[in-house]
């Protein structure tokens, strides 16, 4: 997969000592890819080819086909010759797109025509949960714009500036071939950049189109602001807070948005009403995130667009009934389902467990001595049978206790009759049917691992736990019922454990609040986990043992990664 050589990547904490980092040692990834098509959301990528350089030195590539888990246009293989025979084994995105991010770590990133291959980048990152590292982003298609005249090229399709520019390689639609074609034309238009002044990283960036005037003017903004992780606040003419983000290095990268870096129009006009930036330090970046959540939920800036309202998850639940019937709701009890970003989606896990059962759908309150009609429902055969007097209370009662136990990951049971309905499905050769019945039972395992995981982690009343800084020393958090409780570093050469004392001492109280998450919102416990199960996070203390149920949806996480590639479309898996 990636090819390296043995040069190393400065980090932006040892290049970043002053704000004009020169352009000899800068370190560029210039990226491609090739796709199935050009919608992000519903095309996939079919492989990735990446250089990095700085001070014109190649200094390794990263080079994959990958699976796009779905079929390739004839349109698209006659252009680019990736087949589908070639990508079958290829490795899938969710584990392509990782190691890519670890390779362009604290790089500037380019691309010809940057909005169409950052866009499937920061889409397979919002897919797969992963944190879009905001880099500095240079767009070839207009740096030469800006630098080249008409009279020197007829069009800035990378083919043709890679001709008139004298490109060592000829682009071919592969992406290693065409990101070292990109590396060279990159490198001829920095040269012609030189006597126009432009020196630095920040010169380049400024030098870029589509850097409004009003971002130039705010740019001073950023001076005061430190070099260490955090999070900042954007602040009006009223000094109410427009725009809320998170940062590995606060000046860097609030000096992104006076840049050509920055392509949002609505940030745009954000950066133009703005009067100052605030900024709360943080110890390493699990508090900023946790900090950035708890900012926009208190003040829901207008000019952000995720996670204002965190309280605002879905959840299933069982309703207070003699016959309970299965309902989506805002809050949620110790037994309920969730949490679901959506009502569609939990809608979607309420069709896959009545599916599985004869937990009745109707919404009429229904008395155990006097059934009265059926509704409508139980006359079209979508009811459970009470509505109709055919159940009592006592018969009715496994099929709620089913619920509830695989909900609360005690018994797979239906999820194993779900399996079981696929199967007759697929050998009844009603592949279509099949297909929806995977889907909808592959939501449903997705969405009842999630909810196990975070409340096993929510039900914990402390634990401790560090993670490697990358220099020797330590970052920790006191995590209290899947809130952070207390943060802090120990850096290289200082004793943990003393800090560790101190951070316990001093951490948030913490009660056990309601609900399977116990008072923690599901976007706090989510980050937290994300946090706590990646790397090289260690446990050092905890109250009582972190662990899930023995019947959790966790044990069908390879069934899940099978129907989730869907290679076998219209078929059971197994």
């Amino acid at each position: 997969m990636p090819m390296m050589s043995a040069h190393r990547q400065l980090t932006f904490d040892e290049i970043t000592v002053t704000d004009e980092l020169p352009l000899h040692e800068a370190t560029f990834v210039v990226v491609d890819l090739e796709t199935t098509g050009g919608d992000r959301q519903n095309d996939a990528v079919t492989e990735i080819g990446a250089v990095k350089v700085r001070g014109g030195e190649v200094l390794g590539e990263f080079a994959t086909l990958v699976n796009p888990e779905r079929g390739i246009p004839p349109s698209v293989v006659s252009i680019t010759g990736i087949t589908e025979a070639m990508v079958h084994d290829a490795p899938r995105w969710d584990s392509v797109l990782p190691a890519f991010l670890e390779f362009c770590r604290g790089a500037v990133l380019v691309a010809h025509n940057a909005p169409f291959d950052i866009g499937f980048l920061r889409a397979g990152c919002e897919r797969l949960d992963l944190t879009w590292p905001k880099p500095q982003v240079v767009d070839t298609v207009k740096l030469a714009r800006r630098v080249l005249t008409r009279d020197e090229t007829p069009n800035h399709k990378l083919g043709t500036l890679a001709r008139v520019l004298g490109a060592r390689t000829e682009p071919v639609h592969r992406a290693l071939d065409d990101a070292r074609a990109t590396v060279d034309v990159l490198h001829v238009l920095l040269e012609r950049l030189g006597p126009l002044g432009v020196r630095t990283l920040e010169d380049l960036l400024g030098h870029l189109p589509d850097v409004t005037p009003q971002q130039k003017r705010k740019r001073g903004l950023a001076d005061s602001l430190p070099h260490s992780p955090g999070v900042y606040l954007f602040r009006g003419p009223k000094d109410e807070v427009l725009y809320i983000g998170t940062a590995s290095d606060l000046r860097r990268r609030v000096k992104q948005y006076f840049t050509a870096g920055e392509k949002r129009s609505r940030v745009k006009e954000m950066v133009g009403i703005s009067e100052r930036v605030d900024h709360v330090e943080c110890s390493h970046p699990l508090e900023a995130e946790v900090r950035e959540l708890r900012l926009l939920s208190a003040h829901q800036p207008r000019y952000n667009r995720r996670s204002k309202f965190p309280q605002r998850a879905w959840w299933v639940v069982l309703t207070d009934e003699v016959f309970p019937r299965l309902s989506i709701v805002r809050a949620p009890r110790a037994d309920a389902l969730g949490p679901f970003g959506s009502r569609h989606a939990a809608t979607a896990a309420v069709d896959a467990l009545q599916s599985a059962t004869t937990i009745r759908r109707c919404t009429d309150r229904l008395s155990p001595r006097k059934p009265g009609r059926p509704c409508a429902l139980h006359e079209l055969g979508r009811c459970g049978a009470p509505c109709a007097g055919l159940q009592s209370a006592e018969d009715y009662a496994p099929e709620v206790v089913t619920i509830r136990d695989v909900i609360r990951g005690r018994s797979g049971d239906l999820l194993d009759r779900l399996r079981e309905e696929l199967q007759r499905l697929s050998d009844g050769e009603r592949y279509e049917d099949a297909a929806d019945h995977r889907d909808r039972l592959a939501s449903l395992v997705r969405s009842l691992d999630r909810g196990q995981r975070l409340s096993a982690l929510a039900s914990v009343p402390e634990l401790v736990a560090a993670r490697p800084d990358g220099r020797g020393g330590w970052h920790l958090s006191v995590i209290r019922h899947g809130r952070l409780a207390s943060a802090g570093v120990a850096r290289r050469g200082v004793p943990p454990m003393p800090v560790v004392d101190l951070l316990q001492a001093s951490a948030e109280t913490v009660l056990d609040g309601p609900g399977p998450l116990h008072g923690a919102t599901a976007d706090e416990a989510r980050v937290i986990y994300r946090w706590l199960t990646t790397g090289g996070t260690r446990l050092v203390r905890t109250t009582d043992p972190w662990t899930e149920p023995a019947n959790a949806a966790g044990s069908w996480r390879t069934w899940l990664e099978k129907a989730t590639a869907g290679r076998t479309p219209y078929a059971a898996i197994d």
